[in-house]
């Protein structure tokens, strides 16, 4: 199942397999009749652009390797404001240069908040999400974090 939704970051298509949240991209799809979890994850991401929601509470199951599934479960701990990819690393026991490749390759940008981790210094670092940093800078400024 998938359904898409219009956000102030462009269209959005969530994707859902066996009750769970399995992916989140930039773009539209063609939508299907959406299950009750997609039309809550489009309620749930409303009320995040809104500014009226700062968690997400949905069933999530992103398919990667055991070390990116701990990175991600990791960044679902961070609330709005930002971590550091070194703190992380130290947190699941890896180099921070890992933990940028799982962030790059998260399936569910936005709820599982790898926009939320810069660089050590406050340096951006990366976001494979579309437009790369400048929609990690949109991001981070929705949430009221000043960036550079």
């Amino acid at each position: 199942a998938h359904t898409s939704l219009s956000s102030p970051v462009g269209m959005l298509s969530l994707f859902e397999d066996d009750g769970n949240l399995v992916a989140l991209e930039w773009g539209k799809t063609a939508d299907k009749q959406p299950s009750p979890l997609l039309e809550e994850a489009r309620r749930q991401l409303n009320a995040y652009f809104d500014g009226t929601l700062q968690d997400f509470d949905l069933p999530l199951a992103p398919e990667g390797a055991s070390f990116q599934r701990a990175v991600w479960d990791r960044l679902r701990r961070i609330s709005f404001g930002v971590a550091n990819y070194a703190d992380i690393a130290k947190a699941v026991d890896n180099a921070p240069r890992a933990v940028g490749g799982a962030c790059g390759r998260n399936p569910i940008p936005i709820i599982i908040p790898c926009h939320r981790v810069i660089a050590k210094g406050g340096r951006l670092g990366g976001f494979s999400g579309f437009a790369g940093l400048e929609m990690k800078r949109r991001l981070l400024r929705l949430e009221g974090i000043s960036v550079t």
